[in-house]
């Protein structure tokens, strides 16, 4: 039986070419380790203790394993990152794209990326500034643009939208797990309430914060994901009325 490449960049690259990377034994004594395990076990970390807590030794610790297991597998953290990432966006669900509601769909495959990412504490952090190689990382890229596309969205822009959309997304659900983060830690007094952010804006010396004393209740306003609808229909709406080249 013929077994993968040893070096774990062969592996990564086989991994990304959609080959199997891990080949089985016919008795194994123990549950060998793969890279589908070590996502697995990466999600656990961040699930129960956030992002931060991430590290090669803390998710090999979750597998009873040494740290150097875990390297005939991945690279390195970065490309344990582009694991997670892409086993999270294997879960979205991609529609075929339709003309007449190409808004709404791109919405809906946000909203599915942005709950995903909620679930597991900072894990969006691991997609910025990462280049995509995973191959679900790419469907979902692959998917989004043909959305733009069919909605008769030029192509230099579909591609910055495509950019543009991810990284709010990204950004949003990493700042909410902040916020999650901050509200759990008890010992935190700085974290703030809407009353009392109201409170203090409308306390401001008038003369030098107006808007903020007279619109305090709008910029603290929204509950859920009202922030988050209106920023994407914004960016869609005015990314609709650019002229075609």
């Amino acid at each position: 039986m013929t077994g993968m490449p040893t070096d774990p960049r062969e592996r990564r690259a086989a991994r990304h070419a959609g080959l199997p990377t891990d080949s089985a034994s016919t008795a194994p004594r123990k549950t060998p380790i793969t890279a589908d395990r070590i996502t697995d076990a990466a999600l656990q970390v961040i699930a129960t203790e956030g992002y931060d807590a991430l590290t090669i030794r803390r998710v090999a610790a979750v597998l009873g394993t040494g740290p150097s297991s875990l390297y005939a597998h991945i690279l390195n953290k970065d490309d344990l990152d582009d694991l997670l990432v892409g086993r999270l966006c294997a879960e979205i669900r991609l529609p075929e794209p339709d003309p007449a509601s190409w808004r709404e769909q791109i919405h809906d495959v946000y909203a599915q990326l942005r709950d995903v990412y909620l679930k597991y504490p900072g894990v969006s952090r691991a997609a910025l500034a990462m280049v995509p190689t995973h191959l679900e990382t790419l469907r979902l890229g692959e998917g989004i643009l043909a959305i733009l596309l069919a909605g008769g969205i030029e192509p230099q822009a579909a591609a910055w939208a495509l950019d543009a959309l991810t990284l709010y997304v990204s950004a949003y659900t990493l700042e909410r797990s902040l916020v999650r983060q901050r509200q759990r830690n008890h010992d935190d007094n700085w974290v703030l309430g809407r009353e009392e952010l109201i409170e203090r804006f409308s306390a401001l010396p008038a003369a030098e914060f107006p808007h903020t004393r007279r619109h305090a209740a709008e910029l603290t306003s929204g509950t859920g994901h009202d922030r988050f609808d209106f920023a994407l229909t914004l960016m869609l709406d005015n990314l609709s009325r650019r002229p075609r080249a």
